[in-house]
């Protein structure tokens, strides 16, 4: 039954993936891929937050696998960024190509790590 738990998440996690991709990107005139961006830096947080508060005791194993293996799993997309950064290099956009990968493994890593910061900050004894 673990399995519905991560399909449910995931059947949130995929549509507010695209809406949200497009939503940004539909706001922004540029080459630069922000709502990829923006949904793996955000999801990168939840996950930070998520794997906080379980090991804080706050959460189980059940909430991490419906928001961490499912939501998160489905918003976050490692291979539309490897894509849109590939399609940024084949374009002439090497310093946007650059500014994806460097800007997003380390707002991705600040923000996972941010939401361990903060669930320790609610949760920690």
């Amino acid at each position: 039954m673990n399995w519905l738990l991560v399909v449910a998440g995931a059947m949130i996690g995929a549509p507010l993936r695209y809406l949200t991709d497009r939503a940004v990107q539909s706001r922004h005139d540029s080459v630069f891929p922000w709502g990829t961006f923006l949904v793996n830096v955000s999801g990168c947080l939840i996950l930070g937050l998520l794997t906080g508060a379980v090991a804080e005791g706050a959460a189980g194993g059940h909430l991490q696998l419906l928001l961490g293996t499912g939501l998160c799993g489905a918003l976050t997309t490692y291979s539309t960024f490897s894509y849109e950064t590939l399609r940024l290099t084949e374009t002439g956009a090497e310093l946007y190509a650059a500014a994806n990968v460097v800007g997003s493994v380390t707002a991705g890593l600040g923000a996972a790590f941010a939401g361990v910061a903060l669930a320790r900050a609610l949760w920690g004894g």
